[in-house]
């Protein structure tokens, strides 16, 4: 008998009778042989209520409270999931992340998994229940406080778990049928890739692609859990997420995806750009500009440095950054104004950063200009330009992003011979 980890966003618990849905899904696969345990987040967009709450009540609510009140929501998911599941004749227990033993350090709002002791979903499963945990959470080592993990966490907690219990399989089910070569609200020709490598998938979901949280995948890497990302609205099969020696294995349900130079396009409309203009061209000016923004605790993504005029040896330097956090890197950035003597900043929040993503265009010439040509075709202006061994990301106006997407999804020939790219609902987390 298998161990099998189930995870439910909050589309596919969003009312209900989505509730009585996946608890006929999760009775399906008890009765199919397996020990069964379901990570849960929070119904609908209860988590967002739960915050514009929190704003309504203080302009700056305490981190600590916060995240206790943030946890209600996975907290309720799990205990009416549980209700729907006795109600088919199967025990089920509900654990919070506290008592699933999911570990973590004490930053509020953003916890790191330190540990998972499931001591208590083991005894579970082992006496025949099926244990269903709140996602998302946890409890700090040192404070003992309950502590979050961050948008899309339950992806973490389920492949934290999986790992934890030497689960066969970490099923992931949202509101689409797995992952697709772009976004479907995008582009509806989208095509589904039966199997993705953990690494294609770390640099789509770092560039945007929201299926799949990026710290989940991260930890199934680190210790070689298999993904299957389905939809719990449908019975197909999903994609597979896996080392990349076994994406071209025979099992690939004999797509020429195994064989494709570029396996998706991602976008993100969530960044900023912030230029610093004027910036003296000597050493340590970078490196205080960009010690400010880590300081304030802030990732940036890319970032460019313009030639320094022969005239002034001033030079430009831009960055990217995620948009709720502008204001604050640029508060932190004009303290340094007098000390490093740059001329001024430029804040813009109307840009959005789309890339394609392939482990093949190391070894294929030609890649950038085929998509700076269909975006040009397109007429997409670039802002800016990033590169890795398997991904080209550009900056674009916000305005101009699903053009870029379709323009690039059409140029690397992405489109699926008919339409198979399904949204049931929801946002496809």
């Amino acid at each position: 008998m298998g161990i099998v980890v189930q995870k439910y966003g909050g589309s596919s618990v969003a009312d209900a009778e989505s509730i009585k849905r996946v608890a006929r899904r999760i009775v399906e696969t008890k009765k199919a042989g397996n020990q069964v345990v379901v990570v849960v987040s929070a119904m609908g967009d209860t988590t967002d209520e739960l915050i514009d709450l929190a704003n309504q009540v203080s302009p700056l609510p305490p981190a600590r409270e916060l995240d206790m009140l943030l946890t209600a929501g996975e907290r309720i998911s799990m205990a009416v999931l549980a209700m729907a599941i006795q109600n088919l004749g199967h025990e089920a227990r509900s654990f919070t992340g506290s008592q699933a033993g999911v570990i973590t350090d004490a930053e509020h709002g953003r916890a790191k998994i330190i540990d998972v002791t499931p001591g208590r979903i083991q005894a579970a499963i082992e006496q025949d229940a099926i244990a269903i945990v709140a996602g998302f959470q946890g409890v700090s080592q040192t404070t003992k406080d309950i502590t979050t993990l961050g948008r899309g966490g339950s992806d973490t907690t389920a492949v934290a778990l999986a790992v934890a219990l030497e689960a066969d399989v970490c099923e992931i089910y949202s509101d689409v049928d797995g992952i697709f070569t772009a976004d479907p609200r995008i582009e509806p020709h989208a095509r589904k890739i039966p199997r993705i490598s953990y690494e294609e998938t770390l640099e789509m979901a770092a560039q945007g692609a929201k299926i799949l949280h990026l710290r989940c995948v991260e930890y199934a890497r680190r210790y070689g859990m298999a993904i299957h990302v389905r939809s719990s609205f449908s019975e197909k099969k999903g994609t597979w997420v896996t080392s990349a020696d076994k994406v071209g294995s025979a099992d690939n349900e004999g797509s020429t995806m195994e064989a494709a130079i570029i396996t998706g396009v991602a976008h993100d409309r969530s960044q900023a750009k912030i230029t610093v203009v004027g910036v003296p061209d000597k050493p340590g000016e970078a490196a205080a500009i960009f010690r400010a923004v880590a300081d304030a605790q802030i990732n940036i993504d890319m970032i460019v440095q313009n030639v320094s005029a022969a005239a002034t040896s001033l030079t430009d330097v831009s960055f990217t950054l995620p948009r709720g956090e502008g204001q604050t890197a640029m508060t932190a950035l004009a303290r340094l104004q007098e000390t490093v003597g740059f001329d001024s900043l430029q804040y813009d929040d109307s840009v959005g950063k789309v890339s394609i993503v392939g482990a093949g265009m190391s070894t294929s010439p030609g890649i950038s200009a085929r998509f700076f040509e269909a975006l040009s075709d397109a007429g997409v202006n670039i802002e800016m330009i990033s590169t890795s061994e398997i991904r080209v990301s550009v900056v674009v106006a916000e305005t101009q992003v699903e053009d870029a997407v379709r323009a690039a999804h059409d140029a690397f020939d992405l489109d699926a011979d008919e339409v198979e790219a399904v949204v049931y609902g929801g946002t496809g987390r």
